[in-house]
């Protein structure tokens, strides 16, 4: 029996995902994109799931898209028509990238290995990014002629600023993980035998706080790129209203009038 290409395990409120095609980097066809749009879906529909973390097996995180898949591998032919790599984006990472977007909870990054393409950026989607000391970051895509998808040209000029993105971009040089925390591309970048530990300790933090206002913080910075200031103070004032109203901000209040750690519930 196959190896299922996505391993799910479960352990306090915390929903780890990993992608798990280790012989090819993790790298993504369409058998994978399917699996993991089924896992997120679970989770996102799970009450019993407060956070979730995404790794890679064996020593990648995801190296991006496979090649080899016959939804993208040029035909040897040349008469034939060219693969519609359009339809691949739009079938398989525009959903997968909005869908941990807009995740009902907080997704971390774990990333261990290279993190290239398409992975790159999967990662970088994350709420929170933390990776081991070897781990790195390439954008690959212009070194076969593409651009940088599943959300690049949106997240790194937001997280690295217009000079390093284009850089990265253009130049596709490795970006050691430490370097990506020096510039503020990720969040933290461990030793490697303790990447694991350290994601699931941020999980568990995140798992404990009011999993409501954390989604709605991504949300509103989300949004707030596309605004001026007055719209985005009458944005943080609408989520403000609602965030007011919820059991976690009455909890939130109580326990610390009552110096007692918060039991928060909301999702």
């Amino acid at each position: 029996m196959a190896e299922p290409l996505i391993l799910t395990s479960h352990a306090g409120g915390i929903r780890t995902l990993t992608l798990n095609r280790p012989a090819q980097l993790n790298s993504f066809n369409g058998a994978m994109h399917t699996a993991l749009m089924a896992a997120l879906e679970a989770a996102a529909a799970d009450a019993e799931v407060r956070c979730v973390v995404l790794t890679g097996a064996g020593r990648a995180f995801c190296a991006g898209q496979d090649l080899a898949d016959p939804a993208v591998a040029p035909d040897p032919d040349p008469a034939a028509e060219p693969k519609d790599l359009g339809a691949v984006v739009e079938a398989h990472y525009k959903p997968l990238v909005l869908r941990v977007r807009s995740m009902p909870v907080p997704v971390v990054a774990a990333v261990n290995g290279v993190a290239a393409g398409a992975g790159a950026n999967l990662a970088l989607g994350c709420d929170i990014v933390v990776a081991g000391r070897s781990a790195s970051f390439i954008q690959a895509f212009a070194k076969i002629g593409l651009i940088p998808d599943t959300g690049g040209t949106w997240v790194l000029p937001r997280l690295a600023g217009r000079a390093r993105a284009l850089g990265l971009a253009m130049l596709g040089d490795k970006l050691p993980a430490a370097e990506a925390a020096q510039m503020g591309l990720i969040w933290q970048c461990v030793d490697d035998d303790q990447l694991a530990a350290t994601a699931h300790a941020l999980a568990g933090r995140l798992a404990a706080m009011p999993t409501r206002a954390l989604v709605a913080t991504r949300q509103a910075m989300d949004a707030a790129g596309g605004m001026d200031l007055a719209a985005a103070l009458s944005a943080e004032a609408q989520l403000m209203r609602t965030l007011g109203r919820s059991h976690d901000y009455l909890e939130g209040v109580d326990a610390f009038r009552e110096k007692r750690a918060p039991r928060f519930r909301d999702r």
